[in-house]
């Protein structure tokens, strides 16, 4: 009979794992699945062959069978793949049962604090690695990496070049790099909300025109623009007050 406590604490320990750690960093919702589907899966089938008397053999057949499944649906990123291990390691810790209870919990811990810890470690947030397929092949590796650092907005660290077709005039590069810290003035939001104005946006008024013809609600615009078809804004504001006292007496 398993120990359910040791049950319970595997299924605690997927979900943090998942949501907590991984989906928190990568955000890639259909590895959730993935993830926990593996580690149930493993701690079943573990179960059942330690509490039965089927042999060492045969499971380490299944766990060999499993080995070479090949997921084609999408790429991996490597970090997805430790978290696969991760989450096989999880099952196995707790489909073995081990002796004192407190084992399986204590390994369990230990795994999601150090996947925790190297996976959110600042110091290697901001690299990135791409492979670029240049139309330009750059025999010089000044020019290259000067090349790819204006493409990629970041500073380069180390460039990899896997092919260069001369025919064809292409080249392609394994390039790890670090992004570049960007400094924005203007908060996204309030870009998008208030619209920078310029002097187009003011009305524009005809040589003959008067301040009375311009509308209230547009008046304000009209003496940030300094100038109304050739008259001052001096001037404006004048015919402006004018037009008010006339209004008002």
């Amino acid at each position: 009979m398993p120990n359910l406590w040791i049950v319970a604490v595997d299924l605690v320990a997927i979900l943090v794992l998942t949501y907590a750690v991984y989906f928190r960093r990568h955000r890639r919702s259909e590895m959730l699945l993935a993830y926990i589907g593996l580690n149930v899966g493993v701690l079943a089938v573990t179960s059942v062959l330690a509490t039965s008397t089927v042999g060492a053999g045969l499971g380490l057949g299944l766990f060999g069978v499993l080995s070479i499944i090949r997921l084609r649906s999408s790429e991996l990123a490597q970090e997805e793949v430790a978290y696969f291990f991760a989450s096989l390691a999880l099952g196995l810790i707790a489909g073995l049962q081990p002796d004192p209870w407190w084992i399986a919990p204590l390994f369990s811990a230990a795994l999601i604090v150090v996947m925790l810890l190297v996976d959110s470690n600042p110091k290697t947030a901001g690299y990135r690695r791409q492979v670029v397929t240049l139309d330009t092949v750059y025999p010089d590796e000044p020019q290259l990496t000067a090349r790819l650092e204006d493409l990629l907005g970041g500073t380069v660290r180390r460039v990899v070049v896997q092919e260069t077709d001369l025919v064809r005039d292409l080249q392609r590069v394994d390039v790890r790099y670090v992004v570049r810290p960007t400094v924005t003035t203007r908060s996204p939001l309030l870009a998008s909300t208030l619209p920078a104005r310029s002097t187009a946006d003011a009305p524009s008024l005809g040589a003959g025109a008067f301040a009375s013809d311009v509308p209230e609600s547009l008046r304000p615009a009209a003496r940030r623009a300094g100038h109304t078809g050739g008259a001052s804004s001096d001037a404006l504001l004048a015919a402006d007050r004018a037009t008010d006292a006339a209004v008002r007496s």
